[in-house]
């Protein structure tokens, strides 16, 4: 009857660990899913603002060589990501394609300017770094006049802002919400030990010695529910990129190491502490209250 005792407790016991750890993973692969929805729209932001183009229109009677010079003048400054010339040959192609029609031919000659597509980074790419950017590049003789969306870029920096703000009160919100979830279950599978917890305080163990090896399960139910969190988060970045393959230009493998980290880390953390007080819980109470 003992040994029957014992393999049903047994048993039971393994039966909250296994539903604990797969608790453990489905909170942190929402908490997961949250930090690769972040990498995506940060690099989104990036991406769009780094596509922000300003025409930089030169001197026609300016010669070809002191154009190119130009443009590697302005690739060493620190505002801009990349350039890219467009000759008056090329210009007039790229209109003849949107237009559908030979224009040259019509007029006799080509009325287009050569000119610089400059690329500017993220973090540039605001109206008050482009009037000064726009400032000193007027200054210079070759340069005609520079050409850029400034509707387009408040809008877009508006919106981007709004957004943001949005996704970080929810990336809050949810952290929150998964730290109570798994404190929660924790507590619960803690829960079920109380009896034993206070059995070996009763017969003399000390605190430390009862803590140790819950901390350790709780650590490595952490680490276990953070392992398989992990492996769906990148099963879903493999479907998503099967469906949408454009969705390779937004990700960076290593700001997806990083959200990994910071998952197995949360799982190690939130159980562990949610253990330690758990456990400091039940050593407190009167044997009384452990029946209520």
């Amino acid at each position: 009857m003992e040994e029957f005792e014992a393999s049903e407790s047994a048993k039971k016991t393994k039966t909250i660990y296994i539903s604990t750890v797969f608790g453990i993973a489905m909170v942190l692969l929402m908490v997961g899913l949250l930090g690769l929805i972040l990498v995506h729209a940060n690099n989104l932001k990036r991406y769009v603002k780094e596509n922000i183009v300003l025409n930089i229109f030169v001197d026609d009677a300016a010669h070809e060589t002191d154009v190119l010079q130009l443009q590697k003048q302005l690739e060493t400054n620190p505002m801009v990501k990349q350039t890219q010339y467009v000759s008056k040959e090329l210009a007039a192609r790229n209109l003849q394609k949107d237009l559908g029609e030979d224009f040259v031919k019509f007029l006799g000659y080509n009325p287009l300017s050569p000119s610089l597509d400059v690329y500017l980074k993220a973090d540039y790419a605001n109206n008050t770094d482009i009037e000064k950017f726009k400032t000193e590049l007027l200054k210079n003789s070759l340069v005609k006049d520079v050409k850029y969306q400034q509707s387009l870029v408040d809008v877009m920096n508006q919106n981007i802002t709004s957004i943001s703000l949005v996704i970080l009160v929810f990336a809050g919100i949810f952290v929150v919400l998964s730290v109570a979830l798994i404190n929660n279950t924790i507590r619960l599978a803690i829960y079920s030990q109380r009896f034993l917890i206070k059995s070996m305080q009763l017969v003399g163990a000390t605190k430390g010695f009862i803590r140790k090896p819950f901390l350790l399960y709780g650590i490595w139910h952490g680490l276990l529910g953070g392992l398989i969190a992990i492996i769906v988060l990148i099963g879903t970045l493999y479907f998503a990129d099967k469906q949408i393959p454009d969705l390779i230009i937004l990700q960076s493998y290593t700001e997806f190491g990083i959200v990994f980290l910071v998952v197995i880390g949360l799982g190690i953390f939130i159980s562990g502490f949610s253990t330690f007080l758990a456990v400091n819980k039940f050593l407190r109470l009167k044997i009384y209250d452990l029946y209520r």
